[in-house]
């Protein structure tokens, strides 16, 4: 007689075969291959009679072999499942559909795979500068920075000054897209990135000023869509700082929601130096426009309309780019807005009947009608350079400043910087710039490897400022009184003043999170959902057949195989899986984690795809979340592979781990909400069991990593030069600012002193160390009396309390406080740090 436990052993080995299979990966073949292979070996060991072997065949062959066999699969399964998915799949426009479509995917479709490929990301380039980059970031924009700072720009100039204004057109900075052929600097977008981001850190007017005729606008359309005539007329003026460029986009009642913008042009002929062409006749109204009120050349986004049928059969052709000289009779500009106290010149325009002749649109006639797809493909500059580099730029202001103030600054006879409540906060703030720092460098690096990345472009501008919004308000908690009184030696009043801007442009910030990462990410990244989509809207129905039957049964295998994977991982906690060779072996724990964590990012994805249909668009909450889940999936990426790129330089470990941990440990979170409030009840509490049996994985950062990433940013060194590489620092002949880097510089020297004489109680003879830094050359000299400090210490301290004593000045006003008299006293003043003090 058969033995049982034999028999339960055959049996068991089909489900328990297959689930290896589809972990590893295998497709259906081999899963028919097996099952045959399984019921032959059943038959012949005796374990199954005749009867188990057919009913084998019937519940594991039979079904494979339909899947297997296209022709029998396509008629029998597809061709009705099509049917049901052209009747629930969610209603798409043109302009969503061109959006969803536009740009490239990159490493985010990686992350969605849930397989990420890891040798391909540490195999991907570092991110470098060329040595003519690299001097144009020593000496025009240093030259830059020194001409500008956000106190002179914003209480004298309200704008940039003269000089600056001029520099920068002489210079070159207007023209950093711009090829050389046209006679711009031809620069990559990472010394692009590096140039906004060193502006940044010094002055926001002259960040702005440079960053917009370099991202999205005139020369950007231009270089991608323009016409050669087009090309050589406009680039080399823009290049020289010739013609000032604004682009017009957002309308009153049009904002976020761009596509549905209402000014129009209507194709018309008229009169136009002295002869009838064919053009539009233009009717517009925008806001927010940024240089709008200096602008020389406006690029104007318009609907633009054939009633008449001169152009074509269509009445509405589309939304259109077009280039229009603002001297051009109808268009109206110079009136301002004040964007908190922001002085970069941004403003509204208007035009009503202005007739422009066909050739002044962007790329000629034949790219009416296409400038949504143009906006959405060139959009990447914005959101991947501009923002996430102006953003970091801020960060590192807050960082070096702060830092170095809570060094200096003594409360309770010990610096602020050594109390733990200040240390979790310094530590929080270099974490975070860190890890925005990693994803600003990752993001210039798509752009310059010749992607146009539309969904790392959203992850970088949403995630980069909302943690500079977190940096620079830590910052002010940090500083405190010195934070909120404005003045020339406040470093950091106007940059959390101003932070709110960052959120609202380019997409607010809510509608890039909660529309934008997820919705266009699962299309995008999807391997197959965009596939069954073009297959639905295929008009051949034998061509959408066969289609839509590869795209929907791989999308059923890509399903299945995460599904299964999900499983084994949250039962393994993920010991299954394997961090590639290369990868620094400190690190390798991280990405075995963010596997899983992708695994279970696309079975969720599908699971709320599938049980939501076109109620999904609506599910913000659903979608908001699992896009933090891929964003930090994406910042956790481009942070293990800054590590990779600089080297492995241990001493940046704290701030690595932290980075890391942080952004799983959010992941993890915004996973677990989204499957705790799933609409869908009974399968968010289905899918958590799955994915998380054991619980939530605790990634959560210590304090002791805190604590190491506080004392780097207070101690002068190169990890500390690292985190903060591409800042601006001012000399004290420049700005008076300076002196809290040249007492920062100092102060290690100064803390072993303090701590020589403390430990050979000289304190108890001398007395403590005054709190009041004016006290300071009094207390040294007497210590130099009593022989416990020689002459050259002496002039340390001397020269440490008066550096401090500018430092850590809250500035003050008289009632009848003249600014341009103020400006010509700290003018004369700066070269005497004495004279500052007093």
């Amino acid at each position: 007689m058969m033995d049982v436990g034999f028999v339960a052993a055959v049996v068991a080995a089909l489900p328990l075969g297959w689930l290896l299979l589809i972990y590893a990966g295998a497709s259906v073949g081999w899963a028919l291959m097996y099952a045959l292979a399984w019921t032959v070996g059943a038959y012949a060991t005796g374990a199954l009679g005749v009867r188990g072997v057919i009913v084998a065949a019937v519940v594991a062959v039979l079904p494979l072999a339909v899947l297997t066999v296209k022709p029998l699969r396509r008629r029998w399964l597809s061709k009705p499942l099509l049917r049901v998915f052209r009747r629930i799949q969610p209603s798409m426009s043109a302009t969503e559909r061109e959006a969803i479509e536009s740009g490239t995917v990159w490493w985010e479709a990686d992350l969605f795979s849930g397989r990420p490929n890891w040798d391909r990301l540490l195999l991907m380039p570092a991110p470098r500068l060329t040595a003519e980059e690299q001097a144009f970031l020593d000496n025009e924009v240093e030259r830059l920075c020194d001409l500008a700072n956000d106190w002179e720009t914003t209480q004298i100039w309200q704008d940039m000054s003269p000089q600056a204004w001029a520099y920068a057109k002489q210079a070159g900075f207007m023209g950093l897209i711009i090829p050389k052929e046209y006679g711009g600097k031809g620069f990559s977008a990472y010394a692009h990135s590096q140039v906004v981001m060193k502006l940044a850190t010094r002055c926001s007017a002259a960040m702005v000023s440079v960053m917009v005729p370099n991202s999205l606008g005139p020369a950007e359309l231009l270089l991608h869509y323009g016409t050669e005539e087009q090309k050589r007329y406009y680039l080399p003026r823009l290049a020289r700082g010739e013609e000032i460029p604004c682009f017009a986009l957002t309308s009153p009642y049009a904002g976020s929601d761009a596509a549905s913008i209402p000014d129009v042009g209507i194709v018309t002929k008229r009169m136009h130096e002295g002869r009838e062409v064919l053009g539009f006749s233009l009717t517009w109204n925008k806001r927010y426009i940024t240089l709008a009120p200096i602008a020389t050349v406006l690029g104007l986004a318009f609907r633009a309309q054939d009633p008449h049928g001169l152009l074509s059969d269509k009445k509405d052709l589309g939304i259109t780019c077009a280039l229009i000289p603002t001297n051009h009779p109808g268009v109206n500009i110079g009136r301002r807005h004040w964007p908190l106290n922001a002085v970069f010149q941004n403003g509204p325009t208007s035009g009503k009947d202005v007739f422009i002749p066909l050739d002044w649109v962007i790329g000629g006639r034949q790219q009416i009608g296409q400038g949504w797809r143009m906006l959405m493909e060139c959009l990447a500059a914005g959101r991947c350079i501009s923002l996430p580099s102006s953003n970091v730029g801020v960060g590192k202001l807050a960082v070096r400043t702060t830092g170095a103030y809570a060094a200096l600054r003594r409360q309770f006879k010990t610096s602020i910087g050594k109390m733990e409540g200040v240390q979790e906060v310094l530590g929080r703030m270099g974490g975070h710039l860190y890890a925005m720092d990693a994803t600003r460098r990752f993001a210039a690096l798509a752009v310059d490897l010749g992607e146009r990345p539309s969904v790392l472009s959203a992850i970088a501008k949403y995630h980069v400022t909302e943690r500079a919004r977190m940096v620079v308000s830590d910052a002010m908690d940090v500083v405190a009184g010195k934070g909120i009184c404005m003045g020339p030696h406040n470093f950091i009043a106007r940059a959390w003043q101003q932070l709110p801007i960052a959120i609202t442009v380019e997409g607010a910030n809510i509608m890039t999170r909660s529309l934008i990462i997820f919705g266009q990410g699962l299309i995008r990244c999807h391997p197959w959902v965009l596939r069954e989509l073009q297959a639905a809207s295929q008009s051949d129905e034998r061509v959408a057949l066969q289609s839509f039957d590869e795209a929907v049964w791989g999308h059923a295998g890509f399903m299945l195989r995460n599904a299964v994977r999900a499983w084994i991982d949250g039962w393994t906690g993920g010991r299954l899986l394997r961090a590639p060779r290369r990868a620094a072996s400190e690190l390798k724990p991280y990405y075995p984690a963010a596997t899983r964590l992708a695994t279970a990012l696309a079975l969720v994805s599908d699971a709320s795809m599938f049980s939501l249909g076109a109620r999904l668009k609506r599910a913000e909450l659903v979608t908001a979340r699992l896009g933090d889940v891929l964003s930090q999936l994406l910042m956790a990426s481009a942070t293990l592979k800054r590590y990779e790129d600089e080297g492995r330089r241990v001493e940046d470990l704290p701030l690595v781990h932290w980075a890391v941990q942080d952004a799983l440990t959010r992941a993890w979170r915004a996973l677990d909400e989204v499957l705790l409030n799933h609409p869908v009840r009974w399968l968010g509490r289905l899918l958590h069991r799955w994915i998380a049996p054991w619980g939530v994985p605790d990634f959560r950062p210590s304090d002791r990593e805190l604590i190491r990433i506080a004392e780097y940013v207070q101690t002068p060194g190169q990890a500390r030069d690292r985190l903060l590489a591409g800042s601006y620092v001012p000399s004290p002949q420049v700005d008076e600012i300076a002196h809290g880097e040249l007492a920062f510089a100092l102060h290690p020297r100064v803390m072993q002193i303090e701590k020589r004489l403390r430990e050979q109680g000289a304190l108890v003879t001398l007395g403590p160390v005054p709190q009041d830094l004016r006290q300071w050359p009094a207390w040294a000299r007497k210590a130099q009396q009593l022989k416990l400090i020689d002459a050259q210490e002496l002039a340390l301290l001397e020269q440490y309390a008066q550096h401090c004593e500018i430092a850590l000045m809250v500035d003050d006003f008289p009632q009848d406080f003249n600014l341009l008299a103020d400006l010509q006293r700290r003018q004369q003043a700066l070269a005497d740090p004495a004279r500052m003090a007093a």
